[in-house]
């Protein structure tokens, strides 16, 4: 009782996470009489792991790319391409989001950087108001379940630190995501058509010239998936050299070959991008330490054996899962609530005969829902502020947008072999 007064109180005066998850930790193994150096065992071991390094690394290569001018020539290559489908731009405006939110792993970003080129194109050429704050909105927290997903990579890393039985291997993680995101933009992309069906929209003509434009303004950067999925899953890269490669390949093209990132501005760049990174490991180290508190006093085990004393069908509780997991959405940002809460759903879900790989699509597709869900979805308040909208014309603008989506989560949630059918059938 003293212990979550203690803890109430470090979250009301507004004491940093990983303090408060590392004075829980503390606590705990203080009362269960262990070392405390249990804690900096804990903290290096998760230091000692080598795919650790992709995400600094994928994060650095993610701000260079923002920091170019690689999004504008991403919205022109998907426009030439797609612009002249019914509701072409609607549908660039999504697969462009997607993507940069993939590689970059902030859909913050995805609003701030795209907004400013999408969002005045589409006003231009005829998409209702409201359909144009609801897509750029929603489409934002897309690519997190694409690779090189910094989201993907770390819920691998926590799975791999706990025994489930069950192999979670962060390129199969990669996999799963594919037909999963596929899916949502495939949804979002009927109903953008459906409703440019009805607004007198400008649409672009087909153009070989135009394309091959595009082409040649991207030729730099179009290579760069092909080249990190490729070595991947080619079996010539690990996760974590992909990602060197990654942040080589885009230093040598931004800075080097077409000097739109100045080399005076890398420290800044490094920095802010760190400064993330610090900030998602240090939760991640306290999280795990932490956890070892919680296996060693059986807590995911007494909470599974409640829970099932409840609730006896796997469908019912994932139905409460998705729930639990989209309010978790609208209040934590996704690396917060993947290492707080990763641990204790896991066991629980294996419990359930629900893959470990399975769980992380899951999660994760809610997680991206949460996002811009009412009323506290974290970017309804950034596209408020880069669009200069009343937060509550967001509210109004993203519903229908967050319907489809949620209802994309249902068929991934009930329908395992979406998920799991590449990751099956990835040596045929």
């Amino acid at each position: 009782m003293t212990a979550a007064i203690i803890l109430a109180v470090l979250v009301v005066l507004g004491v940093p996470l990983f303090i408060i998850i590392a004075t829980s930790a503390l606590y705990g193994f203080h009362s269960i009489e262990v070392d405390l150096s249990v804690i900096a065992i804990e903290i290096y071991r998760i230091a000692d792991t080598p795919v650790l390094l992709a995400i600094p690394l994928f994060t650095l290569a993610g701000y260079i790319l923002g920091e170019s001018k690689a999004s504008e020539r991403l919205v022109r290559l998907t426009d030439a391409v797609l612009g002249w489908f019914p509701g072409g731009l609607a549908i660039v405006s999504l697969f462009a989001c997607a993507f940069f939110t993939a590689l970059t792993g902030a859909s913050g970003a995805t609003i701030i950087a795209l907004g400013a080129i999408l969002y005045p194109a589409m006003k231009q050429a005829g998409y209702a108001e409201n359909f144009n704050l609801g897509l750029i909105t929603s489409s934002g927290s897309l690519g997190l379940l694409f690779p090189p997903s910094i989201a993907l990579i770390l819920y691998g890393v926590i799975a791999q630190q706990m025994d489930v039985g069950e192999s979670v291997a962060i390129d199969d993680l990669f996999l799963a995501g594919l037909l999963p995101g596929l899916f949502m933009l495939m949804l979002l992309t009927l109903w953008s058509m459906y409703k440019s069906s009805g607004m007198q929209i400008r649409r672009s003509e087909f153009e070989w010239k135009k394309i091959a434009a595009a082409l040649r303004e991207s030729i730099w950067e179009i290579p760069m998936p092909y080249v990190l999925i490729g070595g991947i899953y080619s079996g010539y890269f690990a996760i974590s050299e992909a990602a060197a490669v990654a942040v080589l390949y885009v230093l040598v093209v931004e800075v080097l070959i077409l000097r739109e990132v100045p080399l005076k501005k890398l420290p800044d760049i490094m920095r802010d991008s760190m400064v993330l990174v610090g900030g998602v490991l240090i939760i991640l180290a306290v999280s795990l330490a932490s956890t070892n508190y919680l296996i060693d006093t059986e807590v995911p085990v007494r909470l599974f054996e409640f829970v099932k004393s409840k609730i006896d069908s796997q469908l019912t509780f994932l139905m409460l899962l998705n729930i639990f997991l989209l309010l978790l959405g609208m209040i934590l940002d996704v690396f917060s609530a993947l290492v707080i809460m990763v641990p204790l759903i896991l066991p629980m879900a294996v419990g359930y005969n629900i893959h470990p790989i399975h769980l992380g699509i899951i999660f994760l597709a809610n997680m991206q829902i949460g996002y811009f869900t009412p009323p506290v979805g974290m970017n309804l308040f950034i596209a408020s502020y880069r669009f200069h909208k009343p937060v509550t014309e967001l509210y109004a603008s993203t519903i229908p947008f967050m319907f489809i989506l949620m209802a994309a989560v249902l068929v991934i949630t009930y329908w395992p072999e979406l998920t799991m059918y590449l990751v099956k059938n990835k040596g045929g």
